[in-house]
């Protein structure tokens, strides 16, 4: 059964997009993934959606449930995305969940995250950790997610 209709995932590491699609899959978390390589194909992505400025038709077009977002990208890193994400129309933002994901473990990348609305998590993907992350914002949904 799916949980949640799409995911977002910016990352610009390939295998980790992957695997994390993978991850999805097996867990039967959603119906919907789209990948972009950095924050500004993200952005660009989600304002032509918050404004409906899109193919309504299209299934390449969806408004997220979660993003996953990567910190260190080329063109444009997550905190950019963010701070021009938190622009968008406030009840577009108000129904999607937001978790940095990054191999940096670093203090200050952390401390900078909590200027957002964002949770942060540090990569690999597991399904432990998207098991903790659907039970603090999807508690409905959590019943029938397997943990492996």
């Amino acid at each position: 059964m799916k949980k949640l209709d799409g995911i977002l995932l910016i990352d610009d590491d390939e295998t980790n997009n992957f695997l994390n699609q993978r991850l999805f899959a097996r867990l039967g978390l959603c119906s919907k993934v789209k990948v972009l390589p950095n924050g500004n194909q993200a952005f660009n992505y989600l304002y032509n959606i918050s404004r409906n400025n899109y193919d309504l038709q299209s299934p390449e077009y969806f408004r997220p449930d979660l993003i996953l977002l990567d910190v260190n990208m080329p063109v444009m890193d997550g905190f950019e995305f963010m701070d021009l994400y938190e622009k968008l129309d406030n009840d577009f933002r108000s129904r999607i969940v937001l978790a940095f994901l990054s191999t940096s473990s670093h203090p200050l990348d952390i401390e900078k995250s909590k200027k957002y609305r964002i949770e942060y998590l540090t990569k690999p993907l597991t399904a432990e950790k998207m098991s903790s992350l659907i039970s603090r914002h999807f508690p409905e949904e959590k019943q029938s997610i397997p943990n492996s």
